[in-house]
């Protein structure tokens, strides 16, 4: 019993009575003749019966039946118990009810106006679970495809994280082995570098965040190996504020950006270039910028891969707060920026 009328709250019973008070009200005005304490007294009985019947037809698990239709037939019968509880509650003999034309002329009337206005409000409140089902519905599609999105994102991280450029290593070893036969002083420095880069770049591997001090010393160690191998052909500088240095950060993105600065910017040149690491926070946003002084743009700056999964994972994770910006350096080379909420100090 208490299982069919689950759903049946003071809230529900409240709201009952003021349908069924002005459902009489209604009634009253529409030419009726009984007084209007009479009258309340069966729009409130037929009208609990029907929420009752309602509630009961709508917690029933039927197979042949579906709920709206079951909840319907419910009104109707509803309906026609409740008028036969306002017959027993007027005092009035159920016999002399059915065998007088006054008595079942009176009885029809007050079950068909049950039956339109139980119907019409019945009907009203089905269509409104409905839509509301159909919306909880599209919310729940909606935050599965979120969490599929940021589950794709957080394995593609883990991706680029377990691929630690092997080609750079393995050029870096290279490099080692060419400099121990002919520069071992300068092979003892690319040793210590690449010792630097990879404590900073394995426990990445196992972390899925990072702070801007933890990658400031991931693209040290990187750039120092690499001004090795290049020589005079690249320096570097960092400015980025000590203040900033505890802020998180998206781990395996700033990399890309000085990979890229490296890679397309500087290697086709034949002089001295540089690489500028700065950030700063401005209106809110943290802002991590490489810019070097390179080549510059070409048609395929900031369509490539690299810079393609960047957008893509600032998009799954920040949405359109979360930006990387492309543009000419002056007076030379690329300028390329990460922009995202600033989070606040991490410590």
């Amino acid at each position: 019993m208490t299982q069919i009328l689950a759903g049946v709250t003071w809230r529900r019973v409240i709201i009952t009575f003021v349908i069924n008070t002005a459902v009489v009200a209604l009634a009253k005005l529409g030419g009726i003749e009984n007084p209007f304490p009479d009258l309340l007294i069966s729009g409130q009985v037929v009208g609990f019966s029907i929420m009752f019947g309602v509630s009961a037809a709508g917690n029933l698990r039927l197979r042949r039946i579906s709920r709206p239709v079951a909840q319907l037939i419910a009104v109707a019968l509803a309906s026609v118990v409740g008028t036969v509880l306002v017959v027993l509650v007027k005092g009035r003999s159920i016999f002399e009810t059915f065998t007088a034309w006054e008595g079942i002329s009176r009885f029809t009337i007050t079950a068909m106006l049950g039956i339109i206005f139980g119907g019409l409000i019945t009907a009203f409140l089905i269509f409104r679970e409905r839509d509301a089902r159909a919306r909880a519905a599209m919310l729940q599609v909606e935050s599965e495809k979120n969490l599929l999105a940021r589950r794709v994102a957080e394995a593609q991280l883990a991706l680029m994280q377990a691929q630690v450029e092997p080609h750079f290593l393995f050029n870096t070893l290279a490099n080692v082995r060419y400099l121990v036969e002919n520069e071992p002083a300068n092979a003892l420095r690319m040793l210590d570098h690449l010792i630097e880069y990879l404590k900073a770049a394995l426990p990445q591997m196992r972390e899925s965040a990072s702070t801007l001090g933890k990658e400031t010393e991931f693209l040290r160690a990187y750039l120092n190996i690499q001004q090795i191998r290049m020589g005079d052909r690249l320096r570097f500088e960092f400015r980025i504020p000590d203040a900033l240095l505890a802020r998180p950060f998206p781990p395996a993105m700033a990399i890309t950006l000085v990979e890229n600065a490296i890679r397309h910017g500087l290697e086709p040149c034949c002089e001295c270039s540089d690489v500028t690491v700065s950030a700063a926070v401005e209106s809110g946003q943290l802002r991590l910028t490489v810019a070097d002084t390179g080549v510059g743009m070409k048609a395929e700056t900031g369509g490539g891969i690299g810079l393609i999964n960047l957008r893509t994972r600032l998009g799954e994770m920040y949405g359109d707060a979360g930006k990387l910006i492309v543009e000419n350096n002056t007076p030379s080379g690329v300028r390329a920026t990460i922009e995202i909420p600033d989070p606040g100090d991490a410590r």
